[in-house]
């Protein structure tokens, strides 16, 4: 299987969201088992099968951080060039059609949350914008159009 890149801040928020689910949760679960469990009949009991599905949810989710935490290759962005777009770069184009500015942040894809900023650097746009400079203009085709950017600063933070 291949690595996976992953900032530092993306690594820690999945590890504290595995150990929150393996400390807190899966123990606060097992309790609401075994006390749907002292209710009595099994096969008519709600508040059972809840806890049960929530297990089985549970401990799938734990076997996903697992993985993507043992595939991660987390990038330190400090020691990385930084005259150019690489993975971690804080990136902000212009949209050479609309005059408007954007800022991106090229993360691995584990991590994207175009909501926040937070682009994959396998999506459309981030693989366009890896290796680019300051001032370079750049064509991008996603699915509805072509964009048209130019890169007006590249920070690391």
């Amino acid at each position: 299987m291949e690595r996976v890149p992953m900032t530092p801040e993306g690594h820690r928020k999945l590890t504290d969201e595995l150990d929150r689910l393996i400390k807190v949760e899966r123990p606060k679960n097992i309790k609401d088992i075994a006390t749907a469990r002292a209710h009595g009949d099994l096969s008519e009991n709600a508040e059972y099968h809840a806890a049960k599905e929530k297990q089985s949810f549970m401990e799938g989710r734990i076997q996903e951080l697992q993985a993507k935490i043992a595939m991660a290759n987390v990038i330190d962005t400090s020691r990385l060039k930084q005259d150019r777009v690489v993975f971690g770069a804080k990136v902000t184009v212009l949209d050479l059609d609309t005059d408007e500015e954007k800022i991106y942040t090229l993360v691995g894809p584990d991590e994207a949350d175009a909501r926040n900023g937070k682009i994959s650097i396998t999506s459309p746009v981030g693989r366009a914008l890896v290796g680019k400079h300051e001032g370079d203009e750049v064509s991008i085709k996603v699915p509805a159009k072509t964009l048209s950017y130019e890169v007006v600063s590249i920070s690391f933070e």
